[in-house]
């Protein structure tokens, strides 16, 4: 949710950052700019619309030091003025902020009595100014002293026309990441515009500044005590976030998938004692039995991974398990039991609601782990133990390869617990097995892309649609459901199959089709009911399932392989995510940059 790009060294700054945004366009957005410093003073280009109008919009300049921004509205309509970066009256500070000032309009009445003038309606505005009224004797006093009365939420890079040779960077609940170069320095809020240039890299913390010149930086607190910060070498290449022929990263990202999946496997199997190895946790075998419940904390596709994996926990290891929306979770002052084991799940590692509500668990003296995609990212290093995924980088805004290996990871985290208690050996090796056949099994459902596009094309006309499970499905048509309104726009309600009367099927009808997600369980005649309550209605029913249903049953029908029933929700999402992609192609939407969604809520 918006992105931060910034460069001193002794290379044209432009280029630098044009191709920097260009690599965070993922994370959503509606209007982009550009400030650098040239010949004394500081030049913005700004524009509503995409990196490539900002492009097009920019001319030839030897600047070697700038900021540039990706903007996705918060406090005023998308447009030229609105854009970052923005200025103080003088034109001498500029600034690019990620985030919410959650006191702007006092600020903004404060300084309006005082005589400011203000040009837009952005929140960021009011830092430019109150920056540039401070009498400090460098730019970093300037921005610690302007902080010290702001509330909210903020990743911001600070350029100042008098002081041309530094940035200055703070962060608190926004990321901000510094690449380290050979005599340049890079900043941004995300490693996807630093892997092209650099794959040394330093995370500023919550409450942090830095002041960073091409030949370094010097990190301090808001509380101008120094800190010290240790480089991180990240892993990802550029290639890892380019398309490599493929049409949009979505579709890169699904087929990605089997391989995800044998990469989260890798060394944390072990055939020998039927369980798992999770040395991220921290935990020992006295410290896993000892815990009493698990609670998962997501949001969207997260969130109901987090449902898979507590369905996955009360099976295996027969320990209470729940998930909860962390948006939720922050606000509702929450009972806090000392025996639970709580989950953040979160691809990114910097979803805001997800991060407020590790930090609620901490003060509060919860046990909490993390389950990410991003090492260094924000609910890592606060919970400091965890899952990495190893889903490699996600670029496209629905999720697919890291949903998968969320719920691959909590099965092995299911399997962990349950063998530290009364799960049997021979359970325990019939799981084992059944994770290792995983990424043969995703390959072959992902083979059947042409039959699930032939379908998804037959009901792309839809403007509703129902996606209907019981208990192993529910999470599964929740999921399901999502990935369809996300990239297609068609409006889609998951609920559980047995609600369908209690109110739900007043609104069946031939213009509503179902998709009934049926795993081969003891449910089987129980879903059949449900489908034939749709059918007798009228309405359309897609079936997704690993069972034998009778002929005719349903109007279409994708097959996906029969594997261990407690992980039939990881192979029955993998088609929803192929049918949501091929309708939201029939329709000519824009796969990877749905409407005014982003791919890391940073703000609430």
């Amino acid at each position: 949710m918006c992105g931060i790009v910034g460069y001193l060294g002794v290379r044209p700054a432009t280029p630098v950052l044009v191709e920097g945004l260009h690599r965070l366009e993922y994370r959503g957005y509606d209007s982009a700019g550009v400030a650098v410093f040239d010949d004394g003073a500081i030049v913005v280009t700004k524009t509503a619309g995409r990196v490539q109008d900002l492009r097009d919009k920019l001319t030839d300049n030897p600047a070697t030091v700038g900021i540039a921004h990706t903007r996705w509205a918060t406090h005023g309509e998308p447009s030229d003025r609105n854009a970052h970066p923005h200025l103080d009256a003088d034109s001498r500070i500029a600034v690019v902020h990620n985030g919410i000032i959650e006191n702007a309009e006092q600020l903004r009445t404060q300084l309006t009595a005082a005589g400011v003038e203000f040009v837009s309606e952005t929140d960021t505005e009011v830092l430019a100014h109150l920056i540039a009224r401070e009498r400090a004797e460098t730019l970093e006093d300037a921005v610690r002293a302007a902080l010290r009365g702001v509330e909210g939420t903020y990743g911001l890079v600070v350029l100042d026309r008098d002081r041309p040779g530094e940035l200055v960077v703070a962060r608190n609940g926004s990321p901000i990441v510094l690449g380290i170069g050979d005599g340049e320095m890079f900043i941004a809020s995300d490693v996807a515009a630093l892997v092209h240039h650099t794959q040394q890299v330093v995370f500023l913390d919550d409450g942090e500044l830095a002041t960073v010149t091409a030949a370094g930086f010097r990190t301090s607190t808001v509380e101008a005590r120094r800190t010290s910060k240790t480089p991180t070498t990240v892993e990802h290449a550029a290639d890892d976030y380019e398309l490599g022929g493929h049409t949009d990263f979505m579709r890169k990202e699904m087929t990605e998938q089997p391989e995800a999946i044998a990469r989260a496997l890798r060394g944390r199997l072990d055939e020998r004692f039927a369980t798992a190895h999770l040395g991220g946790l921290g935990l020992d075998p006295m410290a896993l039995r000892a815990i009493k419940r698990v609670k998962f904390l997501g949001c969207g596709s997260a969130y109901y991974a987090g449902q898979m994996g507590a369905a996955l926990v009360e099976e295996l290891a027969r320990v209470p398990a729940d998930a909860e929306p962390a948006s939720e979770y922050r606000y509702r002052n929450p009972v806090v039991d000392p025996d639970a084991l709580y989950v953040a799940v979160s691809q990114s590692g910097e979803t805001i609601d997800t991060l407020a509500a590790v930090q609620e668990l901490r003060r509060k003296g919860g046990r909490v782990i993390g389950a990410v995609n991003v090492v260094g990212s924000a609910i890592a290093r606060e919970c400091g133990s965890g899952v990495f995924l190893h889903a490699g980088p996600e670029v496209s805004v629905a999720s697919t390869k890291a949903l998968t290996n969320m719920t691959v990871s909590f099965a092995m985290l299911a399997l962990l617990l349950g063998r530290v208690r009364d799960l049997s050996a021979a359970a325990g090796t019939r799981v084992v097995t059944g994770l290792r056949a995983l990424p043969g099994q995703v390959e072959r459902v992902l083979a059947d892309d042409a039959e699930i596009a032939r379908i998804a094309k037959r009901y792309a006309h839809a403007r509703h649609m129902f996606f209907l499970g019981r208990v192993r499905g529910w999470p599964v048509a929740r999921e399901g459901a999502q990935k369809l309104k996300e990239i297609s726009y068609i409006h889609a309600e998951a609920y559980q199959s047995a609600e369908l009367k209690h109110g739900p099927l007043a609104l069946v009808d031939a213009e509503m089709p179902s998709v009934v997600i049926v795993p081969a369980d003891d449910l089987v005649a129980k879903n059949i009911g449900t489908i034939e309550q749709v059918k007798a209605r009228g309405g359309p029913v897609i079936a997704v399932t690993n069972a034998d249903l009778p002929d005719g049953l349903a109007d279409e029908v994708i097959r996906v392989p029969r594997g261990e029933p407690e992980l039939d929700p990881i192979l029955l999402t993998i088609p929803l995510q192929l049918l949501a992609y091929h309708t939201a192609t029939a329709l000519g939407r824009d796969i990877d940059k749905p409407r005014n969604l982003a791919k890391s809520v940073t703000v609430e």
